[in-house]
This record gives structure tokens, C-alpha cells and sequence, in this order.
């Protein structure tokens, strides 16, 4: 039989495409040349911004002297990418799977500092998404300034793309994203050079920062203290280090490699530093040619400006600025697909070692991690909104998370080499110590210096974000600790000689006739149906349905519950059954599940909440039977609209020839035994507690339970009655209800004591009714038919 699909997955199909089966999950690798398409953009469009970032700070101080000074910076920055890349070449070739300094720390530094690289990377990933997209928004309002006012949608719309690629599948979104890297490239080198060439001719025109409105302030540089000289260039140096962001892709998506992939992750990884190196270098000279100014809205940008000035203002020129500021946006944005690669892979690390939530370690419709790619775009939407979408606000968030992973992966290799001494160990030593080093000497530069332009919240969150996946950590070492404790308790031969099934019903619909009819296939020693008593008038209907539409074979007790505290009540009645130490109980709950959005409007959860009470009760144990109702619903309306009889579709909808017809009227039970007559004196009651085995007997007490119950085909009302020396059961053949006789209700029996079922019973007694407050004489004998509706 076919099974229908749901709406949802069906959806699904339609926007992500025809699931992948785990098989393909090898077929997913990258060749070197996608590699560096899909992981390189982040680290490789970097470069369109850093410059500018250093020039946002030198030029309100130092003035014109900034455009000299900013090749000195970029000289320090592309020596620490240098060593950086030297490092990081040893950390994919050592560790091959994704993870990068998290696997570094975690398998040299223990899984609890392991967190702190965690942190920084995810922050990283998520700040990267955001600073590449509005970077790129930067690009794009550069060539259309009328599309200003709208940077901020469409950079959040430009999120929600990248994450709908990515959720088709890394490999469609390799394809989709590689191209742009390499026409970056491309045009950056022929904007490079060209302007290198007019430049050397003298051909190369120049900006006057003081002339161009709505530019940054251009300072005078003259009575500089030393103070403020040091603390403008760490922090031209600080904004300048978001150059390097980026480079640690490789090494978080080593596993996306083809085997060998430590060889093949580090002449990728070679190349793109080259790539960053030359592009970062080229694009701070021509700043210092061309005097391009960074402006306070954001745009034009600096690298746009270098684009007018080598191509010109005529009509060739305008149409190669086009052409690179639209491959300028493309990598920029295709350069937050960097993070929709790796964060991740890295959540699902995390998570595989119980530090995030284990949600993230699933595999989705399209064989990557959805859920991390759906996280990611989110929490970088919300940054996004927050800050206003600017890249200026969201660069001091970002270079504190990326150079603590540097640290990180520098030290932890350092530690691998002194721990296993592998050929050639002390150069690799120094490269990784000195690469630790530094990295962390910038992270205290960029916490100091960038402290109170947003700093701060990373400072502050990143303790609190260390501490949370900890403790998450710890609960999940608890709850494992817990059932290994348990499991030698339980992985044992059963000590009970009884099974007992307990079906609690609500009502008597499909979803209960479903549970009943699983519990008959328990093959229990005893299955009895349970109703809780809340509301009066509605247990007296259900009795009466029950004794008329059920099989017969298992009886409905009633017990009272007159606080409505049906956790409570279920545990205390199952805490008695089982109280012997001899009798396993399950206890079977029928769900009714509905539509998922007016469903849970419209529907408690009951059926959960008592699942979660009973099992904790020993020898106990709860199960869900769940029924949808949609389904039923949905045939039930297109029978009605096809003409067909509400009767035969209940049949139809059941499906089950043992339940009687619901039109079929209900016989007429027989009389019970005689009851008391009007002016016979009664006889003294006795405590139930010292009653004989056999013999006449009158006892007083109060209705705790009712049920129904089939002798040899005959229906017969069972009713528990208790007073405080014990409990015993009356039965009144013939009857499936007595007005009045309900759980709560005190009363008099008078008959012959017998035993059924190792029970202590009245059958057929004499019966008073008495009232339910005080236990006194209603002064209302029955003397009638107890099942006479006049009564």
C-alpha cells in the first residue's frame, strides 16, 4: 500500500529538490578547484574591506599621512598572515576532519577548553555571515546609490538566499558560489595591475579627501601625542586583522576535501593565502596612489573608487566599474557562504561531544546539517537588524572570535609537536608557538582598543557562552549517568508473576477502541479500563455507552477524583496495584493527535503529562497510543459529501466486525437481586474489615470505584465500596448502571458474602443509598429496579 506524503515533505521536495540517500554522502567531496570556490571566498573577499577598515581609522588623525601609513600596517598584517598560513598548514595535514581549532584544542587541551575555540568560532561564523553580506550591500549601493535606503533588506534578503542554497546541498551551492571567487579574482588582478601601470606612467588621477562630501574627517596630524599615535595604529591594525578572517575555512572543511585530504586542504589552503596576500597588498597601494577615502555612510566604497579611477569615467570605464562592482557584491556575498559551510559542520562537532544540542548532529533532507544552516542565518539576521547592517558596527565583533581560534590551533599544535616529536618537530614548534603567540597578542589589542565600539558585548558574552555549553555538557553527562545506572537494575529476568494492563479512557471513540484492541494483544493476565471521574453526569454517559457499544470482555471502573488531579490520582491507584511487588503494570494512554497548528490551540496533552507522572512510579510503565484524527476527519467528510450514512461510515471508520452496530438498540437487563423493602427494620452493619468468608452481611461504606464487567456473557456493575477497615466488591448481574450509585456515594449493602475472583463480594445486594456528605439516610429507600430510569 502506498503511503501518502505529508503536505510539508512534499513542500519540501518542491524547494530543496529529491532527497539524498546517506550512500551519496561520499559523492558530496569536493575536487580542489570547487574547494577553493565554495571555502575560500570569506578569506579571499576580505580583501575589498580591510584596507578600508584601516583607513576609517588613520585618517581622522594622522590625515594624508594615513594613505603612507596604511602600507606599513598591511605590511604587518600580511606577515602575520604569512605565519598564520604556515600554522594552519599543519593543522589540516595533521587533522583531517572538520572542526579546525576545535579538534586542535579538544584532542591536545581537553573537551572543556575546547569550548572556548568553539565559541569563537561559531561567533566568528555568525559575524562573517553578517559583515560579508553588508559588505557586499556596500558594493552594490557603491554602483546604484538610489538603492541606499534599502541596504539593510536586501542584505537580510541575501542571508535568506544563501541559506536556501545551502540547504539544496553543498555541492549545488559549490557550483552556484565557486564562479564568483574566481571572477573576483580575476578583475581585482586587472584593476591591480592596471593601476600599478598608470601609476609608474604618472597617468593615475587622485582623490582630495577634503574635497568629497560625506567622507570620513581628514585630520591635520600636526600635535599628535605618543599615546594617541600607538592607540590610532593598534586600532588601524585591529580593523586591519579583519583581513585575515576567513583563513581558518579550509581547516574547519577538510572533510569536504577528496582523499588525500590533508594534501589536498593545504594546496588549497596555500593558494588562497597568496590569493589574500596579493589582492590585500594590491588594493592598499592603490589606496595609497589614488587617495580613496572611506565615506561615513559606507559607500561609495574605497575599492570602488580605485575602480573609477584606473578605468575612468567614459564609457568603457563605466562598464568595467559595473562589471567589478558586481563581481565585487557577488564574492562578498558568496563569501558569507563560507560560514553556511563550516559553522555547520563545526555545531555538529560540538554537539557529537554533548557541549550543543544533539539536534545539530543530524544529517537533513539534502545530506547537510540543517538545522546549523537554519540556526546560522538566523542569529545573523537578528546581529544584522541590531546593528543596523553596517559594516563599520559590526567589524569590532569580529577579529576577537577569529584570532582566539588562531590561538588556539597555533598553541594546540605546539603541544602535538612536544607530545609526539615526529620528524622535523622544532621548526614546526616555533612556527605554531609564535603563531599562537601573536594571535593572542592581537586578541588583547582588539579587547582593549575596540573595547567601547562593541567589543564589549563579545568580552562579556563569551564567558557566558563557554559556561552554557559546559553546563549543557553536564546535562547530558547526568541524564547518560542515569540510565547506565539503571540498566544493570532492569537488564534482569522479571521478579513479577502478573501482568496488568490498565487502558485510562476519556471518552469511547476510535483512538480508544484502538488502545483496547492493543491491549488485548498483550496477552496480559488482567486488562481493566479506567475512568477518572471529574465531571459527574459525563462518567454516568460514558458508563452507560460503555455497557451498550462495547465487546463486553473488559469492564469500565470508575474512580472518583473529585480534586481533578489526574497525575495524582493515576499515580496513587497504580502505586496500590502494584504495591504487592508481584504485579507489572502497563498503563495505556490513547493520544488523539490533530492538525499540528490548531491542534495544540485547540488540545492539551494529557496523554504526555500522565505519561511523565507514571513513569515514575516502580513496575511501571506508561505507553502513548497515538491516533491521528485528522485522516478519520477528512474520510468522514468526504463520505457525508458522497451521500453515505453516518452508521455505515462508523463501521467503515472502525473497520472492526467485533464492535456491536451503534444503532442497534441496547437490551433490557434483567432485574438484580431483591432490594431493601419498605418498614423491614435494618440489621446492624459490620466493618468490612471483619467480615466472614461466607454468610449473610451488611456493611456501610463509600463507592471508591465502578465498572462493568462480563460473567459468562451477562453484563454485570461492579462497584469497590470502602470504609475504613477494608474494601469490598458488590455485583449486580444484569445491570451496567444504577442511578446514584457513583463513586463518592455512601451506601448500604445488604446480601451474601461469596468469593469471585479472590475478592471478597455481595452478589446481587440490597442496597441504600446514603448521603454523599455526611454517610446519613437519604430517606429514599430503592425499591424499584435500580435500573429504572424513574428511579
Amino acid at each position: 500500500m502506498a503511503v501518502p506524503e505529508p503536505w510539508g515533505y512534499r513542500l519540501k521536495r518542491v524547494f530543496l529538490g529529491a532527497p539524498l540517500v546517506s550512500e551519496r554522502l561520499s559523492e558530496e567531496r569536493l575536487p580542489n578547484t570547487l574547494a577553493l570556490g565554495v571555502l575560500a571566498p570569506d578569506c579571499i573577499s576580505s580583501s575589498a574591506y580591510g584596507t578600508e577598515q584601516m583607513l576609517v581609522e588613520l585618517l581622522p588623525v594622522f590625515g594624508l599621512a594615513a594613505f603612507s601609513l596604511v602600507l606599513s600596517i598591511t605590511g604587518v598584517v600580511l606577515a602575520l598572515l604569512v605565519l598564520l598560513t604556515l600554522s594552519y598548514r599543519e593543522v589540516v595535514q595533521v587533522y583531517t576532519k572538520a572542526g579546525g581549532s576545535y579538534v586542535v584544542a579538544r584532542e591536545n587541551f581537553g573537551p572543556r577548553v575546547a569550548q572556548i575555540a568553539a565559541v569563537a568560532l561559531l561567533i566568528d561564523y555568525v559575524v562573517t555571515v553578517a559583515v560579508q553580506t553588508a559588505a557586499g550591500t556596500v558594493a552594490v549601493v557603491s554602483a546604484v546609490p538610489e538603492l541606499g535606503p534599502y541596504s539593510l533588506v536586501i542584505t537580510v534578503g541575501v542571508v535568506v538566499l544563501l541559506a536556501y542554497g545551502n540547504l539544496r546541498g553543498i555541492r549545488e551551492a559549490g557550483r552556484a558560489f565557486a564562479l564568483p571567487t574566481y571572477l573576483f579574482g580575476g578583475a581585482m588582478a586587472a584593476v591591480i595591475v592596471v593601476g600599478t601601470v598608470r601609476g609608474l606612467l604618472g597617468d593615475l588621477p587622485s582623490y582630495d579627501p577634503a574635497a568629497l562630501p560625506g567622507a570620513v574627517p581628514v585630520g591635520s596630524g600636526a600635535g599628535l601625542t605618543l599615546g594617541v599615535v600607538v592607540l590610532t595604529l593598534l586600532r588601524s591594525f585591529a580593523n586591519g586583522g579583519s583581513s585575515l578572517t576567513g583563513l581558518e575555512a579550509i581547516s574547519n572543511g577538510v572533510s569536504s576535501f577528496r582523499p588525500p585530504e590533508g594534501v589536498n586542504a593545504r594546496r588549497v589552503l596555500v593558494v588562497m593565502a597568496a590569493t589574500l596576500a596579493f589582492l590585500v597588498a594590491g588594493v592598499s597601494w592603490l589606496a595609497h596612489l589614488t587617495h580613496a577615502t572611506p565615506f561615513i555612510s559606507g559607500y561609495p566604497s574605497v575599492i570602488s573608487q580605485e575602480v573609477r579611477a584606473v578605468f575612468g569615467a567614459g564609457p568603457a570605464g563605466t562598464v568595467l566599474f559595473d562589471v567589478v562592482q558586481a563581481v565585487t557584491a557577488l564574492i562578498l556575498y558568496t563569501g558569507a557562504n563560507t560560514s553556511f559551510n563550516g559553522f555547520p559542520f563545526l555545531a555538529s562537532f560540538v554537539a557529537g561531544d554533548s557541549f550543543l544540542p544533539r539536534q545539530l548532529t543530524k544529517r537533513g533532507h539534502r545530506l547537510v546539517f540543517s538545522n546549523g544552516i537554519i540556526v546560522l542565518a538566523v542569529v545573523a539576521i537578528v546581529l544584522l537588524v541590531v546593528s543596523g547592517g553596517t559594516v563599520s558596527a559590526l567589524v569590532p565583533f569580529y577579529a576577537i572570535g577569529v584570532f582566539t581560534g588562531f590561538t588556539l590551533a597555533g598553541f594546540g599544535m605546539a603541544r602535538y609537536h612536544l607530545t609526539h616529536r615526529e620528524p622535523g618537530w622544532r621548526p614546526k614548534l616555533v612556527i605554531n608557538a609564535s603563531a599562537g603567540a601573536l594571535s593572542l597578542l592581537v586578541v588583547l589589542i582588539f579587547a582593549v582598543v575596540k573595547f567601547t565600539e562593541g567589543a564589549w558585548a563579545v568580552v562579556v558574552l563569551f564567558p557566558i557562552l563557554v559556561f552554557a555549553l559546559i553546563r549543557l555538557n553536564r546535562q547530558y553527562r547526568e541524564e547518560e549517568a542515569a540510565l547506565a545506572a539503571l540498566a544493570p537494575i532492569l537488564d534482569v529476568e522479571p521478579t513479577w508473576s502478573r501482568h496488568v494492563v490498565l487502558v485510562f479512557v476519556d471518552n469511547l471513540d476510535l483512538a480508544t477502541l484502538r488502545a483496547l484492541r492493543y491491549a488485548r494483544g498483550l496477552r496480559a493476565a488482567e486488562i481493566r479500563a479506567v475512568h477518572f471521574v471529574i465531571d459527574e453526569p459525563r462518567a454516568r454517559r460514558l458508563a452507560d455507552r460503555w455497557g451498550r457499544f462495547q465487546r463486553g470482555d473488559i469492564g469500565l471502573e470508575l474512580h472518583d477524583c473529585p480534586d481533578r488531579r489526574l497525575g495524582r490520582a493515576s499515580v496513587e491507584l497504580i502505586s496500590r496495584l502494584v504495591g504487592d511487588g508481584r504485579t507489572e503494570m502497563t498503563v495505556l494512554l490513547p493520544r488523539r493527535t490533530y492538525s499540528p497548528v490548531l491542534g495544540r490551540l485547540l488540545h492539551d496533552r494529557t496523554a504526555d503529562h500522565l505519561a511523565e507522572r507514571i513513569s515514575s512510579v516502580p513496575h511501571a510503565a506508561a505507553t502513548i497510543i497515538p491516533f491521528d484524527v485528522s485522516g478519520p476527519v477528512r474520510r468522514l467528510s468526504e463520505a457525508r459529501r458522497e451521500g453515505e450514512s453516518f452508521v455505515d461510515t462508523q463501521r467503515r471508520l472502525v473497520a472492526d466486525p467485533t464492535v456491536p452496530d451503534p444503532s442497534a438498540p441496547a437490551p433490557a437487563p434483567p432485574a438484580p437481586g431483591a432490594p431493601a423493602r419498605e418498614g423491614r427494620p435494618e440489621p446492624t452493619s459490620t466493618p468490612i474489615g471483619e467480615l466472614p468468608d461466607r454468610g449473610p452481611a451488611t456493611v456501610t461504606g463509600s463507592v471508591t470505584g465502578v465498572e462493568i464487567v462480563s460473567a459468562d456473557g451477562t453484563p454485570a456493575l461492579a462497584c469497590t465500596v470502602t470504609d475504613e477497615s477494608g474494601t469490598i466488591t458488590a455485583r449486580f448481574y444484569g445491570c451496567s448502571y444504577i442511578k446514584g450509585m457513583e463513586p463518592g456515594r455512601a451506601v448500604r449493602l445488604q446480601g451474601r458474602l461469596s468469593s469471585v475472583a479472590g475478592r471478597l463480594t455481595l452478589i446481587d445486594p440490597s442496597y441504600r443509598l446514603l448521603s454523599r456528605r455526611t454517610g446519613g439516610d437519604t430517606g429514599a429507600r430503592q425499591d424499584q429496579n435500580p435500573d429504572d430510569p424513574t428511579t
